[in-house]
Protein backbone atom coordinates (compact mmCIF):
# COMPACT_ATOMS: atom_id res chain seq x y z
CA UNK A 1 0.00 0.00 0.00
CA UNK A 2 1.42 3.74 -1.19
CA UNK A 3 2.06 5.95 1.75
CA UNK A 4 2.35 9.78 1.20
CA UNK A 5 4.11 11.81 3.67
CA UNK A 6 4.01 15.44 3.08
CA UNK A 7 5.13 18.59 5.56
CA UNK A 8 3.12 21.19 6.34
CA UNK A 9 3.87 25.18 7.28
CA UNK A 10 0.46 26.06 9.13
CA UNK A 11 -2.32 24.06 11.06
CA UNK A 12 -4.68 25.44 8.45
CA UNK A 13 -2.44 23.65 5.72
CA UNK A 14 -2.27 20.61 7.75
CA UNK A 15 -6.17 20.46 8.23
CA UNK A 16 -6.31 20.98 3.77
CA UNK A 17 -3.50 18.08 3.60
CA UNK A 18 -5.08 15.41 5.53
CA UNK A 19 -8.67 16.60 3.24
CA UNK A 20 -6.41 15.86 0.60
CA UNK A 21 -5.85 12.08 1.46
CA UNK A 22 -2.34 12.49 2.61
CA UNK A 23 -1.04 9.74 5.16
CA UNK A 24 1.20 11.31 7.22
CA UNK A 25 1.96 14.86 8.29
CA UNK A 26 5.68 15.73 8.95
CA UNK A 27 6.73 18.38 11.06
CA UNK A 28 8.96 19.67 13.97
CA UNK A 29 10.23 22.62 15.88
CA UNK A 30 13.69 24.79 14.86
CA UNK A 31 15.91 23.26 18.09
CA UNK A 32 15.73 19.57 16.83
CA UNK A 33 13.94 19.34 13.38
CA UNK A 34 15.77 20.30 9.89
CA UNK A 35 15.21 22.03 6.97
CA UNK A 36 11.06 22.46 8.04
CA UNK A 37 8.70 25.18 6.29
CA UNK A 38 7.84 26.35 9.77
CA UNK A 39 8.98 25.20 13.32
CA UNK A 40 5.87 24.66 14.94
CA UNK A 41 5.50 25.32 18.94
CA UNK A 42 4.88 22.35 20.88
CA UNK A 43 1.28 23.46 21.65
CA UNK A 44 0.94 23.75 18.06
CA UNK A 45 2.49 20.34 17.54
CA UNK A 46 0.16 18.57 19.98
CA UNK A 47 -2.78 20.23 17.85
CA UNK A 48 -1.87 18.80 14.95
CA UNK A 49 -0.93 15.74 15.87
CA UNK A 50 -4.46 15.66 17.77
CA UNK A 51 -6.12 16.58 14.16
CA UNK A 52 -4.31 14.05 12.23
CA UNK A 53 -5.06 11.29 14.86
CA UNK A 54 -8.48 12.42 14.65
CA UNK A 55 -8.46 12.14 11.10
CA UNK A 56 -7.43 8.53 11.35
CA UNK A 57 -3.79 9.86 9.98
CA UNK A 58 -0.19 9.97 11.37
CA UNK A 59 2.32 12.01 12.58
CA UNK A 60 5.61 12.00 11.88
CA UNK A 61 8.26 14.84 13.68
CA UNK A 62 11.49 15.70 12.95
CA UNK A 63 14.28 15.20 15.50
CA UNK A 64 16.68 15.12 12.48
CA UNK A 65 19.15 17.49 13.61
CA UNK A 66 23.15 16.94 14.24
CA UNK A 67 22.82 17.08 18.51
CA UNK A 68 25.36 18.91 19.88
CA UNK A 69 26.00 18.92 23.38
CA UNK A 70 23.97 22.10 24.63
CA UNK A 71 21.16 20.21 22.54
CA UNK A 72 21.60 16.69 24.03
CA UNK A 73 21.53 18.14 27.51
CA UNK A 74 17.54 19.02 27.08
CA UNK A 75 16.38 16.45 24.18
CA UNK A 76 14.56 13.97 26.81
CA UNK A 77 12.69 17.03 27.60
CA UNK A 78 11.16 17.20 24.10
CA UNK A 79 11.02 13.23 23.51
CA UNK A 80 9.20 13.23 27.21
CA UNK A 81 6.34 15.59 25.27
CA UNK A 82 6.56 13.67 21.82
CA UNK A 83 5.84 10.08 23.85
CA UNK A 84 2.87 12.41 25.87
CA UNK A 85 1.24 13.48 22.81
CA UNK A 86 1.49 9.91 21.27
CA UNK A 87 3.35 11.07 17.97
CA UNK A 88 3.40 8.15 15.24
CA UNK A 89 6.79 8.53 14.48
CA UNK A 90 10.56 10.65 14.54
CA UNK A 91 12.72 11.27 11.85
CA UNK A 92 16.66 10.70 13.23
CA UNK A 93 20.21 10.64 12.55
CA UNK A 94 21.87 11.20 15.36
CA UNK A 95 22.95 8.32 17.03
CA UNK A 96 22.82 9.93 20.67
CA UNK A 97 19.51 10.09 20.04
CA UNK A 98 18.70 6.87 18.83
CA UNK A 99 20.84 5.69 22.28
CA UNK A 100 18.17 7.83 24.01
CA UNK A 101 15.20 6.52 22.45
CA UNK A 102 16.50 2.89 23.38
CA UNK A 103 18.34 3.29 27.03
CA UNK A 104 15.60 5.21 28.52
CA UNK A 105 12.56 2.82 26.91
CA UNK A 106 10.63 5.29 25.05
CA UNK A 107 7.74 4.78 23.09
CA UNK A 108 8.70 6.87 19.89
CA UNK A 109 9.22 4.48 16.87
CA UNK A 110 11.89 5.95 14.68
CA UNK A 111 12.83 6.63 10.58
CA UNK A 112 16.69 6.80 10.08
CA UNK A 113 17.17 10.20 8.11
CA UNK A 114 21.11 10.74 7.89
CA UNK A 115 19.87 12.90 4.38
CA UNK A 116 22.48 12.64 1.82
CA UNK A 117 24.54 9.42 3.94
CA UNK A 118 21.55 6.74 2.84
CA UNK A 119 23.16 5.04 -0.03
CA UNK A 120 23.25 1.69 0.79
CA UNK A 121 20.81 -1.38 1.88
CA UNK A 122 23.95 -2.70 4.06
CA UNK A 123 23.29 0.58 5.77
CA UNK A 124 19.73 0.47 6.08
CA UNK A 125 19.68 -3.06 7.95
CA UNK A 126 21.79 -2.14 9.93
CA UNK A 127 20.04 1.00 11.08
CA UNK A 128 16.94 -1.52 10.95
CA UNK A 129 18.71 -4.40 13.50
CA UNK A 130 18.53 -1.19 15.96
CA UNK A 131 15.04 -0.82 15.71
CA UNK A 132 14.43 1.92 12.86
CA UNK A 133 11.31 1.44 10.98
CA UNK A 134 12.43 2.90 7.63
CA UNK A 135 14.47 4.71 6.38
CA UNK A 136 14.72 8.09 4.27
CA UNK A 137 16.94 7.54 1.17
CA UNK A 138 19.57 9.56 -0.29
CA UNK A 139 18.10 11.56 -2.90
CA UNK A 140 21.21 11.09 -5.26
CA UNK A 141 20.46 7.38 -6.17
CA UNK A 142 19.89 6.53 -9.75
CA UNK A 143 18.08 3.59 -10.63
CA UNK A 144 19.80 1.11 -11.04
CA UNK A 145 20.90 1.66 -7.44
CA UNK A 146 17.51 1.72 -6.43
CA UNK A 147 16.35 -1.28 -8.04
CA UNK A 148 19.36 -3.04 -6.46
CA UNK A 149 18.67 -1.80 -3.21
CA UNK A 150 14.61 -2.91 -3.30
CA UNK A 151 15.89 -6.24 -3.68
CA UNK A 152 17.85 -5.76 0.11
CA UNK A 153 15.89 -3.54 2.41
CA UNK A 154 14.61 -5.24 5.36
CA UNK A 155 12.76 -2.21 6.26
CA UNK A 156 10.87 0.76 4.10
CA UNK A 157 12.86 3.58 1.74
CA UNK A 158 11.18 6.59 1.71
CA UNK A 159 11.45 8.24 -1.43
CA UNK A 160 11.05 11.85 -2.22
CA UNK A 161 8.42 12.25 -5.31
CA UNK A 162 8.47 15.83 -4.64
CA UNK A 163 9.79 19.60 -3.45
CA UNK A 164 13.21 20.52 -3.16
CA UNK A 165 16.43 18.34 -2.31
CA UNK A 166 18.98 18.83 0.38
CA UNK A 167 22.67 18.78 -1.54
CA UNK A 168 24.80 20.23 1.38
CA UNK A 169 24.63 21.39 4.91
CA UNK A 170 27.72 22.49 7.01
CA UNK A 171 27.46 23.70 10.70
CA UNK A 172 29.29 26.67 9.68
CA UNK A 173 27.61 30.15 9.37
CA UNK A 174 28.61 31.17 5.82
CA UNK A 175 26.41 33.34 4.70
CA UNK A 176 26.86 35.32 7.92
CA UNK A 177 30.45 35.15 7.56
CA UNK A 178 30.21 36.46 3.68
CA UNK A 179 28.10 39.26 5.54
CA UNK A 180 30.44 40.30 7.68
CA UNK A 181 33.10 40.23 5.07
CA UNK A 182 31.71 42.72 3.03
CA UNK A 183 30.24 44.54 6.19
CA UNK A 184 26.62 44.75 5.76
CA UNK A 185 23.58 43.14 7.77
CA UNK A 186 21.39 41.19 5.58
CA UNK A 187 18.28 38.40 5.64
CA UNK A 188 19.91 35.18 5.32
CA UNK A 189 16.58 33.05 6.63
CA UNK A 190 14.76 30.59 4.05
CA UNK A 191 11.96 33.05 3.26
CA UNK A 192 14.98 35.60 1.43
CA UNK A 193 14.76 33.59 -1.32
CA UNK A 194 18.81 33.17 -1.78
CA UNK A 195 19.94 31.12 -4.41
CA UNK A 196 23.55 30.44 -5.50
CA UNK A 197 24.39 30.03 -9.50
CA UNK A 198 27.36 28.41 -11.28
CA UNK A 199 29.71 31.27 -12.90
CA UNK A 200 29.71 29.55 -16.23
CA UNK A 201 25.77 28.77 -16.18
CA UNK A 202 23.13 31.08 -14.93
CA UNK A 203 20.54 29.14 -15.43
CA UNK A 204 20.97 27.36 -12.06
CA UNK A 205 19.59 27.40 -8.81
CA UNK A 206 20.76 26.52 -5.48
CA UNK A 207 18.74 27.55 -3.04
CA UNK A 208 20.40 28.48 -0.44
CA UNK A 209 19.95 29.87 3.44
CA UNK A 210 20.98 29.94 7.33
CA UNK A 211 19.65 29.05 10.18
CA UNK A 212 20.87 27.44 13.93
CA UNK A 213 21.56 24.33 12.40
CA UNK A 214 24.13 25.86 9.79
CA UNK A 215 23.98 26.80 6.27
CA UNK A 216 21.84 24.21 3.91
CA UNK A 217 22.21 24.31 -0.07
CA UNK A 218 19.64 23.12 -2.22
CA UNK A 219 19.86 21.18 -5.74
CA UNK A 220 19.26 23.48 -8.72
CA UNK A 221 16.45 21.79 -9.86
CA UNK A 222 13.37 20.37 -7.27
CA UNK A 223 12.20 17.04 -7.41
CA UNK A 224 9.29 15.67 -9.40
CA UNK A 225 9.08 11.89 -10.04
CA UNK A 226 5.16 11.80 -10.92
CA UNK A 227 6.66 10.44 -14.24
CA UNK A 228 8.37 7.13 -12.99
CA UNK A 229 5.81 6.68 -10.07
CA UNK A 230 5.03 3.39 -11.59
CA UNK A 231 8.44 2.01 -11.69
CA UNK A 232 8.87 3.38 -8.10
CA UNK A 233 6.00 1.18 -6.95
CA UNK A 234 7.29 -1.22 -9.03
CA UNK A 235 10.49 -1.69 -6.86
CA UNK A 236 8.82 -1.27 -4.00
CA UNK A 237 9.10 2.13 -2.88
CA UNK A 238 5.78 3.08 -1.89
CA UNK A 239 7.02 5.57 0.93
CA UNK A 240 6.57 8.83 -1.08
CA UNK A 241 7.42 12.12 0.58
CA UNK A 242 6.21 15.43 -1.16
CA UNK A 243 8.63 18.31 0.37
CA UNK A 244 7.12 21.99 0.38
CA UNK A 245 9.74 24.18 1.77
CA UNK A 246 9.91 26.01 -1.37
CA UNK A 247 6.09 25.59 -2.01
CA UNK A 248 3.93 27.42 -0.07
CA UNK A 249 0.23 27.54 0.92
CA UNK A 250 -2.74 25.88 -1.72
CA UNK A 251 -0.43 25.33 -4.40
CA UNK A 252 1.42 22.50 -2.50
CA UNK A 253 -1.65 21.32 -1.31
CA UNK A 254 -3.39 20.87 -4.83
CA UNK A 255 0.01 19.11 -5.63
CA UNK A 256 -0.40 17.05 -3.08
CA UNK A 257 -3.64 16.21 -4.79
CA UNK A 258 -2.13 15.57 -7.79
CA UNK A 259 -0.10 12.38 -6.12
CA UNK A 260 -2.71 11.32 -3.91
CA UNK A 261 -4.77 10.72 -7.40
CA UNK A 262 -1.92 9.05 -9.14
CA UNK A 263 -1.17 6.71 -6.18
CA UNK A 264 -5.33 5.53 -6.91
CA UNK A 265 -4.46 5.19 -10.14
CA UNK A 266 -2.03 3.03 -9.13
CA UNK A 267 -3.39 0.76 -6.99
CA UNK A 268 -6.48 0.32 -9.25
CA UNK A 269 -4.08 -0.40 -12.49
CA UNK A 270 -5.14 3.07 -14.48
CA UNK A 271 -1.92 5.06 -14.13
CA UNK A 272 -1.29 5.40 -17.90
CA UNK A 273 1.24 7.13 -19.65
CA UNK A 274 -0.54 9.49 -20.59
CA UNK A 275 -2.23 9.87 -17.25
CA UNK A 276 1.29 10.73 -15.56
CA UNK A 277 2.29 13.16 -18.36
CA UNK A 278 -1.27 15.25 -17.78
CA UNK A 279 -0.37 14.71 -14.10
CA UNK A 280 2.61 16.34 -14.17
CA UNK A 281 1.86 19.24 -16.64
CA UNK A 282 -0.72 20.09 -13.42
CA UNK A 283 2.26 19.50 -11.26
CA UNK A 284 4.47 22.46 -13.07
CA UNK A 285 1.81 24.86 -13.69
CA UNK A 286 1.35 25.07 -9.52
CA UNK A 287 5.03 24.82 -9.30
CA UNK A 288 6.96 28.03 -8.07
CA UNK A 289 7.73 29.96 -10.79
CA UNK A 290 11.78 30.57 -11.22
CA UNK A 291 12.00 26.94 -9.83
CA UNK A 292 12.86 24.19 -12.14
CA UNK A 293 11.74 20.60 -12.03
CA UNK A 294 13.90 17.19 -12.75
CA UNK A 295 14.08 14.10 -11.46
CA UNK A 296 17.66 14.18 -9.72
CA UNK A 297 19.90 11.67 -10.42
CA UNK A 298 17.50 8.98 -11.37
CA UNK A 299 18.15 8.74 -14.96
CA UNK A 300 22.29 8.87 -14.08
CA UNK A 301 24.21 6.11 -14.92
CA UNK A 302 25.91 4.92 -11.79
CA UNK A 303 29.24 5.28 -12.91
CA UNK A 304 28.92 9.10 -14.20
CA UNK A 305 28.25 10.29 -10.72
CA UNK A 306 31.13 11.76 -9.13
Amino acid sequence: MIKITATAESIEQAKKLLDAGVDTLYIGEGTYGLRLPHNFTWEEIREITNLAHEAGKAVTVAVNALMHPEKMKNIKEYLDFLQDIQVDKLTVGDTGVIFVLKRDGYNLPYIYDASTMVTSARQVNFWAEHDAKAAVLARELPKDELVSMSQKLNIPGEILVYGATIIHQTKRPLLQNYYNFIKTDEDYSYERGLFLSEPKDESTHYSVFEDDHGTHIFASDDVDMMPVLKELTDMDFVNWKLEGIYCPGDDFVEIAKLFVEARTLIEVGKFTADKAYQLDEEVRKLHPKGRTLGRGFYDFAPDDIK
